[in-house]
């Protein structure tokens, strides 16, 4: 229905598969695929054919043998998405209220620990170092900082340390930032993160199960902030606890933990306090102590240092000069995501042709998303969301024509639609058509004016009006129409 070859059948008769299904859950945690047979094989088959294995069993034998392979499973089952201030309510919170907060109770020592767990390919670890590059200032040569990023998948962690990004990975960033923190890759359309901010991050594997067994590095220990966001929604209930447990311990008193938006739990308040801040699951370690969740026995034990007051920083409100390259994926404002990041680029039997063509997209296969979304438009001519989607993947593509057609034919099929008048204005602007472009970017605000103040727009992934008219204010000289 959508262009995409759905998943194989799982071999579910087959002993062998139930067993190999077993370990890899074991292995990795991954109990997302408790009830995926057919996903999890379809990303099985593609180690079987490569491992030379006939079958399941095969395969089994195998990964007992070979710590290569199981390394090789790892990474094709744990690719997921990711892009750089992803969630922009969360950024916001660590630059107004964590990161100042604990630069403040930090400084005497200045030394500051932060740790980006499963960070993928690295967009988040490297929006702390841009974060904290700025924060800091010309104050940064005397702080002690450690940046570590770590995830079970050492082909993501290759690609971080590389820090060289597609359009796809950036298409949060306006076009003034991009150029500030990057630079022109070698390849067509990449762009390098700069020295200044790739040199405050290192990255490292590791298995957030061996938080749980006690296995995992004593470097792991005494953080300022923790981010694992987006990566226990894959885990079972009893799992999530235990990791958060490990986690809670290794923070120092006083220390930050953030997680997905989906992942929150009220069992994690008998573990950490909750912190009440807009768009963001934060949790915290109180910074005087009282009874602490215990330590596992890898981990030492974190000396206390009493909290400053905060110091608050403005919040800044990204102003693009020129478009985004695709949708600006950010603030998800009324409550847990319904669309969790999938775990690998391949299709599901429950795939929605919308779904497919964002996951698609989300992995960075850009081509694969655009003929999904062509096979999808085949179907369902009269979808207005879908429409959206091919002109951003169209613009992302570099082919403005077909993005202004794309969102003309969305705003036809739905007049109202404020996400599809906002892409089109950016569009035209870009295209030097700035009259044309600045009465869309109108005719969006004038619609998400009539819309309650702090609702999220439809398809701006948590954009509220009020945020729509911030990001459209430089174009239309200084001040809504």
């Amino acid at each position: 229905m959508c262009g995409v070859r759905p998943a194989s059948a799982a071999p579910i008769h087959d002993p062998a598969f139930a067993a190999l299904k077993a370990a890899v859950v074991a292995r990795t945690g991954h109990h997302y695929y408790a009830d995926k047979d057919d996903l999890l094989w379809e990303r099985l088959r593609a180690r079987l054919r490569a491992a030379a294995a006939p079958d399941a069993a095969a395969y089994l034998a195998r990964l007992g043998e070979s710590e290569e392979e199981w390394a090789a499973l790892e990474a094709e089952i744990t690719i997921g998405e990711t892009f750089f201030f992803r969630y922009a309510e969360q950024f916001a919170a660590l630059r107004s209220t964590i990161l100042p907060e604990r630069i403040a109770a930090r400084s005497p020592e200045k030394r500051l620990r932060l740790w980006s767990a499963a960070c993928s390919t690295g967009p988040e670890t490297y929006s702390l170092a841009i974060l904290l590059h700025e924060l800091l200032g010309e104050r940064l040569p005397d702080w002690r900082l450690s940046l570590t990023g770590t995830d079970i998948n050492r082909d993501v962690l290759a690609v971080a340390r590389r820090a060289e990004y597609g359009a796809w990975a950036l298409r949060s960033l306006p076009a003034e930032e991009r150029a500030r923190y990057f630079r022109r890759g070698a390849r067509e359309n990449t762009w390098v993160l700069r020295p200044e901010y790739r040199g405050l991050a290192r990255f490292e594997p590791q298995n957030l199960l061996h938080l749980v067994d006690g296995t995992a590095s004593l470097a792991l220990t005494d953080y300022d902030v923790i981010l694992c966001r987006n990566v226990l929604i894959y885990f079972h209930p009893d799992t999530v606890t235990a990791v958060v447990r490990a986690l809670a311990a290794r923070l120092r008193p006083g220390g930050w933990l953030l997680l997905g938006h989906a992942e929150p739990n009220p069992s994690f308040s008998e573990i950490l306090d909750p912190v009440s801040l807009p768009g963001t699951a934060a949790y915290r370690r109180p910074p005087e102590e009282r009874e602490r969740p215990p330590v596992p026995p890898a981990a030492p034990e974190p000396v206390a240092t009493p909290a400053r007051p905060a110091r608050h920083v403005p919040v800044r409100t990204p102003r693009p000069q020129e478009p985004p390259l695709a949708r600006p994926l950010a603030r998800p404002l009324a409550g847990p995501s319904t669309r969790p990041p999938a775990p690998a680029p391949a299709a599901s039997a429950s795939d929605t042709p919308l779904a497919a063509v964002r996951r698609l997209a989300d992995a960075g296969d850009l081509d694969a998303s655009w003929q999904a979304c062509r096979a999808a438009l085949q179907a369902d001519p009269t979808d207005a969301t879908l429409r959206l989607y091919e002109g951003l993947l169209a613009r992302a593509r570099a082919r403005p024509e077909e993005a202004e057609r794309a969102f003309r034919g969305a705003i036809y099929l739905d007049k109202g639609f404020v996400m599809a008048h906002y892409h089109l204005g950016l569009t035209l602007i870009a295209a030097g058509r700035r009259e044309a472009g600045c009465r869309a970017l109108a005719n969006a605000l004038r619609l998400a004016a009539g819309l309650p103040a702090e609702a999220g727009l439809p398809e701006g992934d948590g954009l509220t009006p009020g945020d729509l008219a911030e990001a459209a204010r430089p174009f239309l000289g200084g001040g809504a129409p």
